[in-house]
């Protein structure tokens, strides 16, 4: 490894802020350049939702189980980290696919829990409707996410890291070799520079001739004033998806991505809150405050993109859903694959490549 080796971080959000911080403690110069406040554009408007739930081939979900191990790791290394190992519980699935689901990742070391309408009501008192069956995972947990990424950005500056809000327009490239980036403030030179700017990754890369094929999905969630204690943790309803923030708000969506804002947002999220109500005794009281769309960065396959552009030097890209639970272990992972050649094994089926077959 190169201790002086000179990075450059696009984007602010809890992928970018978890590379570059992994990036500084292992000795190498970092500057992470972001055109938004910390947290980006994705990080403020996600579900949060550390998990390997259903829905996830098995390869997928041994690098989410490594995450969130990754996630216990990086609180100890940064106390005071907001994350909260709350257990989550689902019914958002019809019976059979409930079974499959329980069955599957039971087989694969995932802590689901069958429980009956008792055990539900044990786990979440305040729940107007309970379930004759759900599946409870006590492992499954929350980041607070801009918390999370303020965190690890000001950890990163304290050790040496550089955070500049300027508006990258170009990748500066020389032959088949990137060497900075052109940017709102002039040129900024680096031995490698990370597309991690979610949203706005595709047309970075897209000035040195790298397609990246995302979609970008919105996603609506209703956000309450704080309030007093009603979720112990996550509740995965059928057509609801909630949860409690650190600071009391009751946050959800139609499922853990928000609801689809449909053509007059203020309209869904009313309808929306008005449905959190009614899930909730004890909820008469709770206010809308307001609701957020956010446009989740997702490669068309589902997958992330993680890794270095194919025949081309100097860059190295992550993209993806699911930021909040692939944060930790991406950062680790890149920071090893810059620094010190070293690709994991579990990253193996997410580089750019697979696209060009």
């Amino acid at each position: 490894m190169t201790a002086a080796k000179q990075m450059i971080v696009i984007g602010a959000g809890i992928i970018g802020a978890s590379i570059a911080w992994h990036l500084t403690k292992a000795g190498a110069q970092v500057m992470v350049i972001a055109d938004s406040a910390a947290g980006g554009v994705a990080t403020p408007n996600s579900f949060a939702w550390i998990n390997a739930s259903w829905g996830n081939p098995q390869p997928y979900f041994r690098l989410r189980t490594r995450a969130m191990a990754e996630w216990t790791r990086l609180a100890r290394d940064l106390p005071g980290l907001p994350l909260s190992w709350c257990g989550g519980l689902c019914w958002d699935l019809s019976a059979a696919a409930m079974e499959t689901y329980a069955a599957e990742h039971s087989a694969w070391g995932y802590g689901i829990k069958r429980v009956d309408r008792t055990g539900v009501a044990r786990l979440e008192p305040n729940l107007a409707e309970l379930p004759d069956v759900a599946l409870h995972v006590a492992e499954e947990g929350v980041a607070e996410p801009v918390a999370a990424t303020r965190a690890l950005l000001a950890d990163a500056e304290r050790r040496g890291a550089r955070i500049i809000s300027s508006t990258v327009t170009a990748l500066v490239q020389t032959g088949d070799h990137i060497t900075g980036v052109d940017t709102s403030h002039g040129l900024i030179a680096a031995d490698e520079v990370v597309i991690a700017a979610g949203v706005g990754s595709p047309p970075i890369a897209a000035t040195a001739g790298i397609d990246l094929p995302i979609e970008t999905p919105p996603g609506l969630i209703v956000h309450s004033r704080p309030y007093a204690k009603l979720l112990n943790g996550l509740v995965l309803a059928e057509r609801l998806h909630m949860r409690q923030t650190a600071e009391g708000r009751i946050i959800a969506g139609s499922d853990f991505g928000g609801a689809d804002p449909g053509v007059d947002a203020e309209v869904t999220a009313r309808d929306l809150f008005a449905a959190l109500k009614a899930m909730l005794r004890g909820g008469d009281g709770l206010e809308l405050d307001f609701h957020t769309v956010g446009y989740r960065p997702t490669p068309i396959d589902g997958f992330p993109i993680i890794g270095r552009a194919e025949g081309m030097d100097g860059l190295y890209v992550a993209v993806m859903h699911s930021g909040i639970t692939l944060a930790p272990a991406v950062g680790l992972f890149a920071a090893r694959e810059i620094l010190d050649g070293e690709r994991d094994p579990l990253l193996a089926p997410y580089g750019l490549s697979r696209f060009a077959q």
